[in-house]
């Protein structure tokens, strides 16, 4: 499934150049991740890294939309 953030977020931008996908961008008051870009960086990484990276744990798998491992992978290989 897509990651998600928060508004928790303290748009400290920690998270938008870790991200493979460019999926990351600074939105109105936190910043946003795109859920057609997110591959949760399957298959670049063994964990999220904006997840990894956060300071105060505000990138979270997103319930609106999940995807297995199998599906990342070929939304990955579209983004290529």
């Amino acid at each position: 499934m897509a990651y998600m953030i928060t508004d928790e977020c303290i748009s400290c931008g920690a998270c938008e150049p870790e991200c493979p996908n460019e999926a990351i961008s600074a939105g109105e008051e936190v910043y946003v991740i795109d859920p057609d870009k997110c591959t949760e960086c399957v298959p670049h990484y063994d964990e999220s890294q904006c997840a990894s990276v956060c300071p105060v744990d505000c990138c979270i798998p997103d319930p609106n939309h999940k995807e297995t491992r199998e599906e990342l992978e070929e939304k990955a290989k579209n983004l290529g």
